[in-house]
C-alpha cells in the first residue's frame, strides 16, 4: 500500500470531516445517513438491556462517496439510470449490471481500506465476518428493501473483507434493487451504501422471527421460523423451517418442518450446504420455552423501535443473538382508539375493537391525503378513525349487544356480505366481545347513548313532490355556501367553514332524505324478495328499476353522450380532441388546473359549439372525479382533458341521439316487465292481493330509488365549494414563502392548515414526511374489516353453487353477458369498444360514463346498493361486484361470462 497516497487520504479525510469507520454501539437512528439502516438498527439493538448484538463495525457512506468520486463514469451511469422507465427492464438490466462492474472494479482507497484493516486487526484479524450491506434507504418503515443488496457470510481474512465490501457497495445497484427504488419512487442518487462488518456466530440454528403476523397482521401473535445451522437455508429457500405461533406467552400452534439440508460455516472460510442427519430432520429446531423467550427479546426490541419488527435470529451455545431487525412494512397500521368513544362504552373492558372499512361502502379504497381525510371526517355522521390514510368506522359496542348485532350484520350483510362474513368470523371465536354490562353503544351516526329514541316517522307517502322538495332544498343549501364564502379568507374563512361542516352534516342527517332513501331501497328488497318466493324470479327490481326518474348520477353517464352529438360533427374537432385525449388522468393527484386544450377549440370549425357543450357539462358535473370523497383529487373541472378519451369513445361507438334512444328503451323495458310480472301473479292464489301489493312497490321503488344518488352529488358539489377556497388559502401561503406548492397544503389537516394560514408558518418537515407516509399508504391494500390487534379480514362467500374455476363475487344487477374483458385500473386509460366487459377495482359515479358503452361489469370492491351496482342497474348491464383479485385474475382482452344474477364470472379462454 502506498504510504504516500494513505497520508494524503488520510489528509483529506480529516479536512473533509469524513468518517470511514464507526464502531457499531456507535450508531443509532440519527446516524442513517452515515451508516445506513442496517447498522443504524443494529447499533440501537446493541443498546438494548438483555439484547445480544454480535460485535463489529460500519463502512460508512463515506467512504462510498471516496470511492464514487474517483469514478465519474460510475456517476454518468447513475444519471442515465435514472432517465430509464421503469418498465424498461432491458435497460435496467443493462445500465445496472454496467454500474455494478465498475464500482468493483475500482480498487479501495488506501485511506478507506487502512481503517477497514485497522478494525479488524482490533477485532481480531484471522476472525471470520459476516460483510452484510446498509443502505440509507434500507429498513425504512415505507419501504424495508429486505433481501434487496448482498450480504457474505464467514469471510476470513482482511483482503478477503476488503473484496466482499467492494461487493456490498456494488449491490446497490442489482436489477432488483434499482426496481425496488423505481417502484417506490426513490430517486438512485439519494441511496448510498455503509457496510457492516460482524463477527460470524456459528449456531446450532438460526431463522425470522415475526412479532406481529405476517399473513393476518395480528399484532398480539408472532410468529419464529427455525431451521438448523446458518439462518441462509431458510432466506434462500433450501428448507421447510419449524414454525411456532406464540401469543400471550404460550406456543398455541407448531409445525415441524422436514429439515433435510443445512448450510454450515467452513473453517478455511465461506459457507456449504450440507445434509442434515436423518434422525434430527423431523426434531424441531428450538424448544417451545425458546421460542416463547425468543418472542419476549422480540417484544423488548418491537417496543424499542415502536412497531412490529422482522427480526433475524441465530441460537448459538444456548443463547440468542439478533443480526438485523426491521420494520416489517406490509402491515395495514391500527386506527388509534378515540379516549372519548371508548369512555362513552359504559367502561366495559373488549378483548379487542373492530373497525370496518368506509372506503369499502364509498367506492374509494384509494390512500388519501391527510386534508382529504380530516374534511371527511369533520363532514361525516358517524365518528371515523384514521389508518393507513384510510377511514374506518368503530363498531365494537353494536357487535358487543345482541341487541344492536342482528340489525347491523343485516344491514351490512345486503350491502357487502364479505364484511358481514368477516365480523362473524369474529364473532364465532370463543369470548372474543364481551357483552357490555350497559346499554349498547348509539350507531355511527346516531343519538348518544342514554338519550331517548327519536319517535318513528310517519308513513310516507308515495309522491314525488318530496323528492323535489329535498332536492331544492339541497340546491339552496348550496347556492347559500356559494354566495357567502366569496368573502372569506384567511382565519375568518377556517371559522366559516366550521360552520358549514355543521349545515353539511344536518342536511346528511335530515330525518324526511333518511327515510326516502331507506323506503327506496326497503321497496328494492321486498320485490326481490316477495317476486322470488312467488315467482321464482331472481333481482326483478333490476329490470323493473330500469329509468328510473331522477338519478343524477345515471343522468350524467347520458349527458356526455349529448356531448358527443354535438362534437361528432365536425371531423377537426375529433381530430384536435384525439391529441389531447388523456391528458391528466384521473389516476393523477395533485391539483393541476385546466390545460387549456378547451381554449383551441375555439379555433377550429365547430370547436365554439363544442366548447360550449364540453362547459354545460362540466357547469353540471365538473366537481366529480374519480376518488371524489378525497378533496384533495383533482376534479374534472380542474383537469377537464380526463373527459376526452370517454367522448372519443362516445362519438365511435353511439349514433345521434343515443341517451334519448337509450333511456326510453329502460323505459320500455321496466312497463313491459312490470306488466308481465303483474299478470303474472293475478293468476296465482291471492293473486290479485299479491298483484296489488306488487303495484304499490314498484310504484314505490321508482319514485324514490333515484334520489339515493342524489345526496352523494350535494356532497361532493359543497367539497368543490371548501376546496376551491381552501385551494386559494394554500395558494396565498405559497405567495408569502409559507409553502413551496399549494399542493403542499394537501398533506396538511384541515386544522393544521387553519394554524397555518394564522400563524404563516409551517414545518416543511412535517410536510414531507406525510409525503413519504402517502407514498407507503398507496402500496397498502385496505382490508374490509380490523382489529385494534391488527387483524385484518376480508371475508369469503363460502358458496359451492357455482363452476370450477369461476370468480365469485357479488351479483348487483341480473343477466348474462359473454365478451371481451377490458381491465381498466384508469378511466383515463380506457379504450372501450362497443360490447366490452369493465373490469376494474372498484366504480364510483365519476365512472357513470364508461358504462352507456359496455355490456356488463366486474369489480373488486362494492356491494348491493353502492353507486356501481346502482347505475348497472340503471342501464341494464349484468353486474358482479366484490369479486376478490379480479384485476389480477382476469386477463385484459380475455373472453369471459358475467352472471349478474348468480354472482360469478367465468373465464372462457
Amino acid at each position: 500500500m502506498n504510504d504516500t497516497n494513505d497520508t494524503n487520504d488520510t489528509n483529506n479525510a480529516n479536512n473533509t470531516g469524513d468518517q470511514y469507520v464507526l464502531d457499531l454501539r456507535e450508531a443509532d437512528a440519527a446516524q442513517v445517513a452515515l451508516v445506513g439502516g442496517k447498522a443504524a438498527h443494529l447499533g440501537e439493538l446493541a443498546r438494548i438491556e438483555g439484547v445480544s448484538v454480535p460485535e463489529g463495525f460500519c463502512v460508512t457512506t463515506d467512504a462510498f462517496r471516496r470511492v464514487l468520486a474517483d469514478a465519474p463514469a460510475v456517476e454518468e451511469a447513475i444519471d442515465r439510470l435514472r432517465r430509464v422507465p421503469p418498465g424498461d427492464r432491458e435497460a435496467v438490466r443493462t445500465l445496472s449490471g454496467e454500474i455494478r462492474r465498475a464500482i468493483e472494479g475500482i480498487p479501495v482507497p488506501d485511506g478507506v481500506a487502512a481503517r477497514i484493516t485497522d478494525a479488524l486487526a482490533r477485532a481480531g484479524e484471522r476472525a471470520a465476518y459476516a460483510v452484510r450491506s446498509s443502505a440509507t434507504a434500507e429498513d425504512m418503515p415505507s419501504a424495508s428493501f429486505a433481501g434487496q443488496q448482498d450480504t457474505y457470510l464467514n469471510i476470513v481474512g482482511p483482503e478477503a473483507v476488503l473484496r466482499h465490501v467492494s461487493r456490498c457497495w456494488a449491490s446497490l445497484f442489482t436489477e432488483r434493487a434499482v426496481a425496488y427504488r423505481q417502484s417506490n419512487g426513490i430517486d438512485h442518487r439519494t441511496v448510498h451504501m455503509a457496510v457492516v462488518v460482524q463477527r460470524m456466530v456459528l449456531p446450532q440454528a438460526a431463522g425470522v422471527l415475526f412479532t406481529a403476523d405476517p399473513v393476518t397482521g395480528d399484532r398480539k401473535a408472532a410468529t419464529v421460523e427455525a431451521a438448523f445451522g446458518l439462518g441462509e437455508a431458510l432466506v434462500s429457500g433450501l428448507v421447510n423451517p419449524d414454525v411456532f405461533r406464540v401469543r400471550h406467552g404460550e406456543v398455541v400452534a407448531k409445525a415441524i418442518g422436514a429439515k433435510e439440508r443445512a448450510v454450515r460455516a467452513l473453517p478455511a472460510g465461506g459457507t456449504r450446504e450440507e445434509a442434515v442427519d436423518a434422525q434430527l430432520r423431523e426434531q424441531p429446531a428450538l424448544t417451545d420455552a425458546q421460542a416463547v423467550g425468543l418472542v419476549g427479546l422480540g417484544r423488548r426490541i418491537e417496543a424499542c423501535f415502536g412497531r412490529p419488527q422482522d427480526i433475524e435470529w441465530c441460537l448459538a451455545d444456548g443463547d440468542f443473538h439478533i443480526v438485523q431487525s426491521r420494520p416489517i412494512t406490509t402491515l395495514f397500521p391500527v386506527p388509534v382508539p378515540d379516549p372519548v368513544l371508548d369512555a362513552g362504552t359504559g367502561g366495559h373492558e373488549t378483548r379487542s375493537r373492530v373497525y370496518v372499512s368506509v372506503g369499502h361502502q364509498q367506492m374509494m379504497t384509494d390512500a388519501m391525503k391527510p386534508l382529504g381525510l380530516s374534511v371527511w371526517q369533520l363532514t361525516a355522521m358517524a365518528p371515523m378513525h384514521e389508518a393507513g390514510g384510510r377511514l374506518f368506522v368503530d363498531v365494537t359496542g353494536r357487535l358487543a349487544s345482541p341487541a344492536s348485532r342482528a340489525g347491523l350484520l343485516d344491514m351490512i350483510g345486503r350491502g357487502d356480505p364479505l364484511v358481514r362474513d368477516a365480523l362473524e368470523t369474529l364473532l364465532d371465536r370463543d369470548g372474543f366481545l364481551p357483552s357490555p354490562p350497559g346499554p349498547p353503544e348509539a350507531a355511527p351516526g346516531g343519538p348518544p347513548a342514554g338519550r331517548a329514541p327519536a319517535p318513528a316517522p310517519a308513513p310516507l307517502d308515495t309522491d314525488p313532490a318530496v323528492v323535489t322538495e329535498l332536492v331544492e332544498r339541497s340546491r339552496r343549501s348550496l347556492a347559500v355556501l356559494e354566495r357567502d364564502i366569496r368573502t372569506k379568507t384567511g382565519p375568518e374563512l377556517f371559522d366559516f367553514l366550521s360552520d358549514a361542516f355543521q349545515e353539511h352534516k344536518r342536511l346528511l342527517a335530515d330525518p324526511l332524505s333518511l327515510q326516502v332513501i331507506m323506503a327506496g331501497m326497503e321497496a328494492t328488497w321486498w320485490l326481490n324478495d316477495n317476486l322470488r318466493a312467488w315467482l321464482g324470479e331472481k333481482n326483478a327490481a333490476d329490470t323493473l328499476t330500469l329509468s328510473a326518474p331522477g338519478n343524477v348520477t345515471s343522468e350524467m353517464g347520458l349527458a356526455l353522450l349529448d356531448v358527443a352529438d354535438v362534437i361528432r360533427p365536425w371531423p377537426e374537432v375529433v381530430a384536435f380532441l384525439r391529441g389531447v385525449g388523456g391528458v391528466g388522468g384521473v389516476g393523477a393527484t395533485g391539483g393541476v388546473e385546466d390545460d387549456g386544450f378547451l381554449d383551441g377549440l375555439a379555433k377550429l370549425p365547430g370547436g365554439t359549439e363544442a366548447r360550449e357543450a364540453i362547459e354545460d357539462y362540466l357547469a353540471r358535473y365538473g366537481m366529480r372525479c374519480a376518488g371524489e370523497i378525497d378533496i384533495t383529487r383533482p376534479r374534472w373541472r380542474e383537469r377537464p382533458a380526463t373527459l376526452v378519451p370517454v367522448i372519443l369513445d362516445n362519438v365511435r361507438n353511439f349514433g345521434p341521439g343515443a341517451a334519448g334512444q337509450r333511456f326510453e328503451q329502460g323505459l320500455r323495458t321496466a312497463r313491459e316487465k312490470e306488466r308481465e310480472v303483474l299478470s303474472r301473479l293475478r293468476e296465482l292464489p291471492d293473486g290479485e292481493r299479491k298483484a296489488d301489493e306488487t303495484k304499490r312497490m314498484i310504484d314505490r321503488v321508482r319514485t324514490f330509488i333515484g334520489y339515493r344518488e342524489y345526496p352523494k352529488y350535494n356532497i361532493v358539489s359543497r367539497s368543490f365549494v371548501y376546496k376551491r377556497a381552501l385551494v386559494a388559502e394554500a395558494e396565498r401561503l405559497v405567495r408569502a414563502g409559507v409553502l413551496a406548492e399549494k399542493e403542499d397544503a394537501f398533506h396538511l389537516t384541515f386544522q393544521e392548515l387553519r394554524e397555518a394560514v394564522r400563524a404563516r408558518r409551517v414545518d416543511g418537515r412535517l410536510i414531507e414526511r406525510r409525503k413519504e407516509e402517502f407514498r407507503s399508504y398507496q402500496a397498502l391494500t385496505p382490508p374490509r374489516v380490523l382489529t385494534s390487534d391488527g387483524e385484518a379480514l376480508n371475508g369469503s362467500y363460502r358458496r359451492e353453487d357455482v363452476p370450477a374455476g369461476a370468480l365469485v363475487g357479488l351479483p348487483v344487477s341480473a343477466g348474462t353477458v359473454e365478451g371481451r374483458a377490458r381491465v381498466v385500473l384508469d378511466m383515463a386509460d380506457a379504450d372501450l369498444e362497443a360490447g366490452d366487459i369493465l373490469v376494474t377495482v372498484f366504480t364510483d359515479p365519476s365512472w357513470s360514463p364508461l358504462f352507456v358503452g359496455i355490456t356488463a361489469l366486474v369489480t373488486e370492491v362494492g356491494g348491493l346498493m353502492t353507486h356501481g351496482a346502482v347505475i348497472a342497474r340503471e342501464y341494464g348491464l349484468p353486474a358482479v361486484v366484490g369479486v376478490a383479485g379480479a384485476t389480477r385474475l382476469i386477463r385484459d382482452g380475455q373472453r369471459i361470462r358475467v352472471h349478474g344474477s348468480d354472482g360469478y364470472v367465468e373465464l372462457l379462454d
